[in-house]
């Protein structure tokens, strides 16, 4: 089965959008959605809601480095923990921060730091997943064993695949450090392709078992929980029913971190901040039985993250990365920000397969059928609301939480609005030029490329110019056409005009119209030509040299011989368009055309088959030779004229 040119069309145009779109989707989703991401994350989730007043944070800043310079004494840690165990009802204590060896040039600060850490009960401590052996193989795999067996206080159910970890071993706590402590908590944290943190690895992988982070190890501990379903798509809680849409990576089950709006000049925080500085002298002074700079009271039934983050620390001591909120947003706080999640169930889930696929799907469509159905202004016009009200929703759905797609189907939606109007544009344009085509075989093509040129101004009216016009008429139509069958009659005619149609044109004149067994053709107009007199006869007998070919050819297939007769008059006419508003046609008026038609009808008087007018001859006197025919009575014409037969063409130009 032949397959049309517009189906063709339709096809390989698909194929090429489908192509489009699946490029324009998988860049959207790998670049252009994370900047979305931030931007709404940090304008609208964010922005949406604070931090919970129940959890805080005590930081090594650059007020606690002017206290004393950097590095600490170690009892400076145990200080903090003692007035937190001490003198405060802190729910849980979160230490952001890695102890990898021991102080050698103060063992005695070590030693009050962890009899600290031992008294403290609830205190989770942070420990760091390693991608690589530090001393050995053996002594590693040693001491992982060695970690499980203490830490490795959660029941994982339901393990997925291992292949996803990219940790072999975990830092080493010093001796007295690692007896001491009795939780701990994964500290690290990964950024994205854009180098933004956008995920927490809620659970790290280390040699098949599973770890929790710093901010999850303190929510179990607070809910008594154990138990943990780990599912392809998430973190089960059984203990307290909190379910929490994950993923596994190379780096962890990772989830979607919620962010809180962001305190006013508090360097980056989301929850309230105290100088370490303040918390140590409020030790201090209660010991000596002074009132305290911090009350200790402010952190009964509160979660406490003990962490640094000192600007102008000479020794690195700045722990802060890129998220949505802040090119530097503290790292503690981000540990802070994971736990509040977690306690609250505020989560952030990631767009769903109906956001990914479907969607984009629904915009593609939609779009196109709004091209297609509607105008340029009109279809655009909607887009746009659309666009603008998907946007509208895409922002409530990140200030509830959820990461609606953005980028990617609005840049579908512009892929297709571009496809669409250019397919449209093309496909147009094609039908237009087949329209041309078909209309041009109803009138001339010069007059067809008039109209298309001046589309926007097409009206009543036209001008007065010099025009040639020429009438022929077949002899004896009539009763050949009672001799033949409406068929035969209509071949000899269609073979007649589409002979002569070529030699009309040829000499730039254009055909006016067909008059049953007639033709009138103008010359001079639309085409513009001063020579249009002389052509015009050129024409005439050239079209009595194609009949007399074609008598040959129709006697000897049986057909009636036909002649026929032409008539020229040059003069002034009105040219343009006449009719109505609703219907116009272009045509030639005036005495001219109508002398030219006279002149036509001498041809059966005189037997002739080329007769022009005076003013006509006038033109051709040196290139033909003729007979002039004296006084003849023209309908409508109060005074005889001349009129002039044309023998033959001298001129062979």
């Amino acid at each position: 089965m032949k397959i049309s040119k517009s189906i063709t069309f339709f096809i390989k145009s698909f194929l090429l959008f489908a192509l489009l779109a699946i490029v324009t989707i998988a860049v959207s989703l790998n670049s252009f959605e994370q900047y979305t991401y931030n931007f709404l994350t940090k304008y609208f989730t964010a922005e949406s809601k604070p931090a919970s007043e129940k959890t805080v944070i005590i930081a090594i800043d650059d007020k606690s480095i002017s206290y004393h310079r950097w590095p600490w004494p170690r009892e400076y840690y145990g200080k903090m923990i003692d007035y937190l165990t001490e003198y405060s009802n802190a729910k849980v204590i979160g230490l952001d921060a890695l102890i990898p060896s021991l102080d050698k040039d103060n063992p005695a600060s070590d030693i009050k730091f962890f009899n600290s850490v031992a008294k403290a009960n609830n205190l989770v401590v942070g420990f760091n997943a390693q991608r690589n052996v530090v001393f050995n193989e053996e002594r590693q795999n040693a001491y992982n064993e060695k970690f499980k067996n203490k830490f490795h206080n959660i029941d994982v159910e339901l393990k997925i695949p291992q292949y996803y970890s990219n940790y072999i071993g975990i830092l080493e706590y010093p001796e007295p450090y690692f007896n001491a402590a009795k939780y701990a908590g994964a500290v690290n944290v990964t950024q994205n392709d854009n180098g933004y943190l956008t995920h927490m690895n809620q659970l790290v992988s280390v040699n098949g078992e599973y770890y929790p982070s710093l901010g999850l190890q303190m929510y179990m501990y607070v809910n008594k929980a154990k138990d943990i379903v780990l599912l392809p798509y998430g973190i089960y809680i059984k203990d307290t029913d909190l379910f929490i849409q994950a993923n596994p990576t190379i780096h962890g089950i990772q989830n979607n971190i919620r962010f809180y709006r962001q305190i006013p000049n508090s360097d980056g925080y989301s929850h309230k901040k105290y100088s370490a500085s303040d918390i140590i002298r409020s030790y201090d002074l209660i010991k000596q039985g002074k009132k305290p700079i911090i009350d200790p009271k402010e952190f009964d039934g509160k979660a406490v993250f003990v962490g640094a983050n000192a600007k102008a620390a000479a020794l690195s001591l700045e722990d802060a990365l890129p998220t949505p909120l802040n090119p530097k947003h503290p790292g503690t706080d981000i540990q802070a920000t994971n736990f509040d999640n977690l306690m609250r169930g505020d989560f952030v889930n990631d767009p769903s397969l109906f956001d990914v696929i479907i969607l984009p799907s629904i915009m593609v469509i939609l779009t196109l059928i709004l091209i297609y159905k509607f105008s340029f202004f009109v279809s655009l016009i909607s887009i746009v609301l659309i666009t603008a009200g998907y946007t509208l929703f895409a922002i409530i759905c990140y200030k509830n939480g959820y990461a609606a797609l953005l980028a990617t189907p609005i840049a579908t939606q512009v892929v297709s609005s571009v496809f669409g109007y250019s397919y449209k544009y093309i496909l147009e344009g094609r039908n237009k030029e087949k329209i041309k085509q078909a209309m041009g075989k109803y009138l001339s093509q010069d007059v067809m490329q008039n109209v298309v040129k001046n589309i926007d101004n097409v009206k009543l009216g036209g001008k007065r110019a010099n025009v040639t016009v020429l009438f022929s008429d077949i002899r004896g139509f009539t009763s050949m056409s009672e001799k033949l069958l409406p068929e035969e009659v209509s071949n000899i005619l269609n073979e007649y005009f589409t002979e002569i149609e070529p030699i009309i044109t040829k000499h730039n004149g254009v055909i006016n119209k067909f008059i049953g067994d007639a033709v009138m053709a103008i010359f001079g107009e639309p085409i513009q030509d001063l020579n249009h007199p002389v052509n015009a006869v050129k024409c005439a007998y050239d079209m009595l040299k194609k009949v007399e070919e074609l008598q040959e050819k129709w006697i000897f297939e049986g057909k009636p011989k036909i002649e026929i007769g032409i008539g020229i008059n040059t003069g002034d006419a009105f040219v343009g368009n006449i009719g109505s508003e609703q219907r116009l046609e272009y045509t030639v008026i005036g005495d001219t055309v109508n002398l030219a038609s006279r002149i036509e009808g001498y041809n059966k008087v005189y037997h002739t088959n080329l007769l022009v007018s005076s003013s006509t001859y006038k033109y051709i006197s040196d290139i033909a030779d003729v007979i002039k025919i004296s006084e003849v009575s023209i309908r409508g014409k109060s005074k005889k004229m001349d009129i002039y037969e044309v023998l033959r063409i001298n001129d062979k130009s």
